[in-house]
């Protein structure tokens, strides 16, 4: 029989007022949200994030965030730590599943909650490492430059290879976003490359970083630290990619954190060698 859900427990819609709490409580777990995450990760989907209340005050939050009809990124999954173990997570977790309707669902999750997800119908894909680093100084490299508005079309088309799903609205916030920082690279006009860093909690971060070769990445790794030139940075790097691990380690970058994507069913074919860092934990 299944477990009885708290009644005491109240979940709700968040509204972009509440990311303040979401962010504090990511933060105060070590997940270095970004500075200015919120409003942008709200346009995707403004009805796909929950907040569970007990007596009006904030308890738990999770964030299922649909990308068209047929992909959903779980994240944000969190329970205020002095009241776990009431089954405030669970019932929260299944207030946000529901916004994901038929859709596949990934997330990427924590090891401690590994075993749990695979229990909800969860399914490893790939390991990810969180590699951090000091950044070096460095100019611009040749054949790259910063994103404009008139990049917007073709990183848009060059993003839906490297993804589950198209996220146009997503990724023209992004973008632009206050405080990030986004470069693209071209030869002979083609789009071979982009990436984007912004500030975090801790320390910025780098994601996404796609490119079509380990030159490519290479030149916009460059490029994405020397924004923050002697200044400890993050990236997520998808484990099985030897080239981009080989990439962040000869930067004299470390592994500091270690996640788990994860799936509930199939998701469509798309470019993983282009992926050297991944966007966000939280929006996939």
């Amino acid at each position: 029989m299944a477990p009885t859900p708290p009644h005491d427990l109240v979940v709700t819609q968040a509204v972009p007022g509440d990311w303040a709490v979401i962010s504090g409580w990511a933060a105060d777990e070590g997940w270095n949200p970004g500075a200015s995450d919120g409003p942008v990760f709200f346009a995707q989907d403004p009805e796909g994030f929950f907040l569970g209340r007990v007596g009006g005050e904030p308890v738990s939050a999770i964030s299922v965030v649909t990308y068209g009809t047929g992909y959903a990124f779980l994240g944000c999954y969190l329970v205020r730590p002095d009241l776990r173990g009431h089954g405030y997570g669970l019932a929260t977790w299944r207030a946000g599943l529901a916004h994901a309707g038929n859709r596949t669902v990934g997330l990427d999750g924590v090891v401690a909650q590994q075993p749990n997800y695979r229990r909800s119908g969860f399914e490893l894909a790939h390991r990810t490492a969180r590699f951090t680093g000091i950044a070096p100084t460095a100019g611009i490299p040749s054949g790259v430059r910063a994103v404009s508005s008139a990049d917007l079309p073709d990183l848009i088309a060059y993003d839906s290879a490297c993804t589950p799903a198209d996220r146009p609205r997503f990724l023209s916030r992004w973008l632009t976003g206050p405080g990030h920082r986004a470069f693209a690279r071209r030869s002979g006009g083609r789009v071979t490359g982009y990436g984007v860093i912004r500030p975090g909690h801790d320390r910025p971060r780098i994601g996404p970083l796609f490119a079509d070769t380990p030159d490519d990445a290479r030149a916009l790794f460059a490029a994405l630290t020397g924004a923050f030139p002697g200044t400890a940075v993050a990236i997520d790097v998808p484990e099985p990619h030897k080239a981009a691990v080989a990439m962040v380690e000869e930067a004299g970058f470390a592994p500091s954190f270690e996640t788990a994507r994860m799936y509930t069913g199939p998701v469509r074919p798309h470019a993983q060698d282009r992926i050297f860092g991944i966007t966000t934990l939280e929006l996939g």
